[in-house]
């Protein structure tokens, strides 16, 4: 049965702007998609690295969850991806972050994903795709770090069509 859920993708090394759509081209082979606007954000972890463009995808897909994890993991992998320290620098980072509405906890996996109402380079991508998402019972819009945010915008939903 398919699913709705929702990919955070991130990069700041390489050509960042080509390596994400190329990954969400790789999404595309899993389902439908759609993708939000891309922006730019500062590392959140260490401050000596460039900054972040950050997006978020909706797939709808057939997938299990770990099933989902092993191919973002698989096309991190292709992508070449280089990460050099814990919330250090990367080519590509793909994160699940939310599956229909299911909550998961296990060694591999948390669904939601952690942190996601504490990042507003996650939380604006979201809100492009569903200006109505809730998580958790909380409407997205409404938190402070929506309401907060100062994110750049880079590309309206055409950074997939390079």
């Amino acid at each position: 049965m398919s699913q709705v859920t929702y990919i955070g993708l991130g990069s700041n090394l390489g050509d960042s702007q080509s390596i994400m759509a190329e990954a969400f081209y790789k999404l595309a082979s899993l389902g439908a998609v759609k993708a939000s606007k891309l922006y730019h954000s500062p590392p959140m972890g260490p401050q000596d690295q460039p900054h972040y463009h950050n997006a978020v995808v909706q797939l709808v897909t057939d997938l299990a969850p770990l099933d989902l994890l092993d191919q973002l993991q698989n096309f991190e992998q292709e992508s070449g991806r280089v990460r050099l320290r814990h919330w250090g620098e990367r080519t590509l980072d793909l994160d699940l972050l939310l599956y229909a509405q299911e909550q998961i906890q296990n060694e591999r996996l948390t669904v939601p994903h952690v942190g996601v109402l504490e990042r507003d380079f996650v939380l604006l991508p979201l809100l492009d795709l569903d200006p109505h998402l809730q998580i958790n019972g909380l409407n997205l819009q409404d938190t402070n770090v929506v309401k907060q945010s100062n994110l750049t915008v880079l590309v309206d939903e055409s950074w997939v069509n390079i």
